[in-house]
């Protein structure tokens, strides 16, 4: 199998964490906008899984076709061909490793003859002989691992091509049985509000309205670094597929998806102390009445508010820092590191709103301005 040697691009990158998110929310609002109800079968799912995963049939599978199976074997031997294509690339780099020290052997020996090293001489060409006839063999081991998974490839790659003209009559035979068969309503997702309970007094205040804000804000920016998850999807599928399939295992994969799910950390902490799902220890807490527990959150706000503000202001000097130079990261992919030490100071700033929105609400219901 040919060696993969594609290394994602770091506009690729930052565009894709932009542009995914923001399509995949645009189409959801939009179904929902027009009220369409969709077959839950669609061809343009059906070529994505046909590029992605189609060596192993998925688009086969998804169209509810048995024929996918077909490509199944051939992918299981394409993987027991690359296994031994493994070890005879490792014995190819032993043997040229022998070869080169043979031939250094010969050529010390060549310059000792003169002082009576004629011996050594003949062993050593005997040892380059026996080197060079572990090279061909060792070579051609591997030409055949090689040409033996190369052909069950091409074989995969022949159906596939043959798929590529059947797919929108599968796609379209595989949506009328499904339309034929009883639906249930789609569940839809969106970043609802939640309700902080009944308020005393309408219209609302301009306090009530800037929470509100602040809670909208922060459900926004949870529901749009969750479709951060799906790159890393694809990004690990290729991961595995490069390595056990191609033998070509990447740095870049590794290191973009820590950083990604690292900057999705620091961004839905705000999200998640608006849904109240951050971790907590408590004995006593859960079982206090509800005035009781606001009483509580106050007095242990100080404690948040000083570690959000020790992590906004380290966030903006590592960031400001960053910045100044263009740092970019250690590893050969060398990917800009300013925009992700940006997420310290972003993250920092949205959790300490959305802190002041939970004290807001903790005192409105101390009060009694909120049941």
């Amino acid at each position: 199998m040919p060696d993969l040697t594609f290394v994602l691009p770091h506009w690729l990158y930052w565009s894709g964490l932009i542009l995914i998110p923001s399509f995949a929310i645009y189409t959801l609002r939009r179904q929902r906008r027009t009220g369409t109800r969709s077959s839950g079968i669609s061809l343009g799912i059906s070529y994505m899984l046909w590029l992605t995963g189609g060596f192993v049939g998925l688009h086969r599978f998804y169209l509810r076709s048995a024929l996918g199976a077909l490509y199944i074997p051939l992918f299981i031997v394409i993987l027991y061909g690359n296994m031994y294509g493994t070890q005879a690339r490792d014995a190819v780099s032993h043997a040229r490793n022998a070869l080169l020290g043979a031939r250094f052997d010969v050529k010390r020996a060549q310059a000792a003859v003169a002082k009576g090293g004629a011996d050594a001489l003949a062993k050593a060409k005997q040892a380059l002989t026996a080197a060079m006839d572990q090279m061909t063999a060792a070579t051609a081991d591997f030409d055949f691992w090689q040409a033996f998974s190369g052909g069950f490839a091409l074989a995969i790659v022949a159906l596939l091509l043959i798929d590529a003209f059947l797919l929108p009559g599968l796609t379209r035979r595989c949506a009328e049985r499904e339309a034929s068969l009883p639906r249930q309503e789609p569940v839809t997702y969106g970043p609802a509000v939640q309700e902080s309970g009944s308020t005393k007094g309408s219209p609302r205040s301009g306090l009530l309205r800037i929470t509100g804000a602040i809670d909208s804000l922060n459900g926004w920016v949870g529901y749009f670094v969750c479709y951060w998850s799906i790159i890393a999807v694809f990004v690990y599928y290729y991961e595995v597929l490069a390595r056990h399939v191609f033998n070509s295992p990447t740095n870049w994969a590794h290191e973009s998806m820590f950083l990604l799910f690292g900057m999705q950390y620091l961004i839905a902490g705000a999200f998640t102390l608006r849904e109240d799902g951050h971790v907590r220890v408590d004995v006593l807490y859960s079982h206090l009445p509800r005035r009781a527990r606001a009483v509580v959150d106050i007095l242990t706000s100080v404690f948040f508010f000083l570690f959000c503000g020790a992590l906004l202001w380290t966030g903006w000097v590592f960031t400001m820092d960053s910045i100044e130079v263009w740092e970019v990261s250690f590893t050969e992919w060398a990917i800009q590191y300013w925009p992700v030490k940006s997420t310290m100071a972003i993250g920092a700033l949205l959790i300490l709103l959305q802190g002041l929105s939970k004290l807001t609400r903790d005192i409105r219901i101390l009060v009694g301005r909120e049941v």
